[in-house]
């Protein structure tokens, strides 16, 4: 019934098993990909008819983490799987970076890639098993597939590189001082296609290093992925992309010196109306039946990228007439809102971000529900992209995959400069309005992300900055890298490369191309190139700020932790939560209490936080002997006083040691209410509290020497 085939090999620690035949056997190409026993299916559909009139490549990618691969049941009211979580959109984007470019260029046909987590060991992640099961599915499916690629993580400790590092090991970096990278890396036998990480300052030397060596790791399970394809491939689909030579030598010289003279405008608006018209113009002196060919799209964009690729290649001039490695204007603005508690303006040419910091408590943390488990993150980033920021009327509903990985990318900069939590225990949340676009407002993010936690207060290791690099690569070799490139750029070019990071390294890395791949050579010029962009950048946002300020907005919360013993922290709670509900009441302070014994007492009021600070104090701490407290007489009995002295503890206070003088009875100097000095003599042989007045100063509460208190 089953035509099985399974290709199994030894990869880093554990077994890297691919299969194909038993599931799924209507689609394309299906392959369930298991390390050690983290298992992904990849189920791949291509339509094998093009939409007409459809002039770009719909792929769509889904990777679907199910709970009960982790055996887990879902949370929330449903109880079942629901909208893609961020887990799953980035890794979904993750999945299409490295394959897009590897289909055979003027295929148009609608692909549906559709990966299903099956089983998490919670050892090995899913996300890099999901992309190694999309190729191998890719690759036997018939789809003109120009792979296969495969992909690996890659840590860093110690100095030395660590394949494919554990769930645990890459979790919550920040808090792991020892594993400074968590680096992900797609190539094909010959080329890298895609880098994305996130790093601790890691030198361009190091960083590249790390990408050399995921590429040769990867290279013995593409071997696997074409014994796989060579016993289980299905017929190549007949494929032969469109000859539109004759209409793409008709546009061109119809509007060749139209889309010239348009891209010589340094105005972006100007630059886009100009264009907009030439194409207009190309239209007209067309006939109707090239006006009707599906391919008219593709020509017109040809035609812009030869004008814009070869020019630039040849001159080393660009569109707005920068030379390639030059940085566009920069201004740097903080403290532009007055009742944020941190906020900056970041321009770059016609990119601005206007990004704004926001602290808060425990409470604010997000809580994330994953296959290995249920943590907190006290950062978050917010990246928004409205229609506005580029001239636009368009539609405006919730983040899209592009806004979240954008904000992620932008995430990864920045978290690797931030205080540990212990040393600043606020929840930092920025948020990215970008208000105008022309070229990467994610790494405008960064810079003003930055600068607007130091406005507010951030204590940052170190101020980062991002900038995005470009490359030109002729069919020839020559090459063009461009630091901080134009939307147009982006378009038109054969590589984005995001580069973010302090004075002193790489804090984060991105890399997508176009083409079948680049060179260890035009990366490490990339990042040579990159570094000086963002030592420039540096510079220009130290003119607004260098460090983080000494004082908060007066509309932040204050924050004081302390840390009691876990024994204790019943005690604070109280039975059904009254003492600290009572605490709370009584302060006015917010307190969040940690299963550690870390405890955050928060208010815009230094009182507050005081008055909270000493109740839990009083519970918790112990009295000291021959220390001298103020406390409350509660009880007047013939032998003496009972006096609350320490939160609620009591002691008794004996006749003889009120007054240096006999007394007939306690009430003769003391009333219920009254309060008083009284120092910690000690304990009784059953634990009880001996107290003593005579000695102590009733009015400053201060100890007075033994012969003053005898007179």
């Amino acid at each position: 019934m089953f035509n099985v085939t399974t290709k199994s090999m030894e990869w880093g620690e554990e077994t890297l098993t691919l299969e194909t035949g038993k599931v799924a056997r209507q689609a394309d190409g299906s392959v369930i990909a298991t390390l050690g026993e983290t298992s992904v299916m990849a189920n791949v559909t291509f339509a094998k008819e093009p939409k007409p009139g459809q002039d770009f490549f719909p792929l769509t990618v889904h990777y679907q983490e199910k709970y009960y691969a982790a055996g887990k049941v879902p949370g929330g009211f449903f109880k079942r799987e629901a909208r893609p979580t961020e887990k799953e959109t980035l890794t979904a984007r993750l999945i299409d970076r490295p394959i897009r470019p590897l289909f055979v260029p003027g295929f148009k046909h609608e692909v549906l890639v559709m990966c299903t987590v099956l089983s998490h060991d919670l050892v090995n992640d899913p996300d890099m098993v999901a992309m190694i099961a999309t190729s191998a599915a890719l690759t036997i499916s018939g789809a003109p597939f120009m792979g296969p690629i495969a992909a690996c993580r890659v840590g860093f400790e110690d100095g030395e590189y660590i394949l494919n590092p554990t769930v645990d090991d890459m979790h919550q970096l920040r808090m792991n001082p020892d594993q400074r990278l968590d680096l992900v890396v797609a190539g094909t036998k010959d080329a890298v296609m895609m880098v994305e990480s996130e790093a601790y300052e890691l030198s361009e030397a190091e960083m590249l290093g790390a990408v050399n060596f995921a590429h040769e790791q990867i290279q013995p399970v593409i071997d696997l992925i074409i014994s796989l394809a060579e016993d289980a491939a299905k017929e190549p689909f007949d494929f032969q992309p469109p000859d539109y030579s004759e209409l793409y030598d008709a546009v061109k010289a119809a509007g060749e010196d139209k889309i010239r003279a348009a891209y010589t405008i340094t105005d972006k608006q100007e630059r886009t109306t100009a264009v907009s018209e030439a194409k207009a113009a190309i239209r007209d002196a067309l006939t109707e039946e090239q006006l009707e060919d599906p391919n008219l799209g593709s020509a017109l964009k040809k035609l812009e990228a030869s004008i814009l690729r070869g020019d630039v290649v040849k001159t080393g001039k660009r569109i707005d007439g920068r030379a390639l490695d030059t940085v566009r204007p920069i201004v740097s603005e903080v403290g532009l809102l007055p009742r944020t508690h941190g906020s900056a303006l970041f321009t770059r040419g016609e990119t601005q971000g206007l990004v704004v910091t926001t602290l808060g408590t425990g409470d604010d943390e997000q809580m994330i529900d994953a296959l290995n488990g249920t943590y907190r993150s006290n950062f978050l980033l917010h990246y928004n992209f409205p229609p506005y920021s580029v001239g636009e009327a368009g539609r405006v509903g919730p983040p899209g995959r592009r806004e979240i990985g954008h904000g992620k990318l932008a995430w990864r900069a920045l978290q690797a400069v931030l205080p540990a939590p212990t040393d600043f225990p606020y929840t930092i949340r920025v948020v990215s309005e970008i208000t105008e676009s022309n070229g990467s407002s994610s790494m405008a993010s960064v810079c003003g992300g930055s600068l607007s936690m130091m406005d507010a207060g951030v204590p940052l290791k170190a101020p980062v900055a991002g900038v995005a690099m470009g490359l030109i690569l002729e069919d020839d070799g020559s090459y063009a890298v461009l630091t901080d490139i134009l939307g147009d750029e982006d378009h038109l070019g054969d590589m984005d490369f995001k580069v973010a990071g302090t004075e002193n390294g790489i804090t984060s890395l991105q890399m997508d191309i176009k083409v079948a791949g680049i060179t260890p050579e035009i990366m490490e010029k990339a990042l040579a190139q990159a570094k000086e962009g963002r030592l420039h950048i540096l510079g220009e946002m130290a003119k607004a700020l260098t460090e983080g300020r000494q004082e908060f907005s007066a509309h932040a919360p204050r924050i004081e932790t302390m840390t009691v013993p876990t024994d204790k922290i019943r005690e604070v709670i109280g039975s059904g939560g009254k003492v600290i509900r009572e605490i709370v009441e009584t302060s006015g302070a917010k307190v969040d209490i940690n299963d550690d014994g870390v405890i955050k007492i928060a208010s815009a009021n230094a009182d507050s936080i005081q008055k909270a600070y000493d109740m839990i104090h009083s519970i918790v701490a112990e009295p000291e002997e021959g220390k001298v407290y103020k406390g409350k007489v509660v009880k007047i009995v013939d032998f003496g006083a009972f006096v609350n002295f320490f939160g609620k503890r009591d002691g008794l206070v004996h006749v003889s040691q009120i007054e240096n003088r006999r007394l007939n009875h306690p009430s003769d100097v003391l009333k219920e209410g009254q309060e008083v000095w009284v120092k910690l003599l000690g304990f009784d042989d059953r634990g009880k509290v001996r107290l003593a007045m005579k000695m102590v100063n009733q009015e400053t509460g201060e100890e007075q020497a033994k012969e003053d208190a005898a007179e």
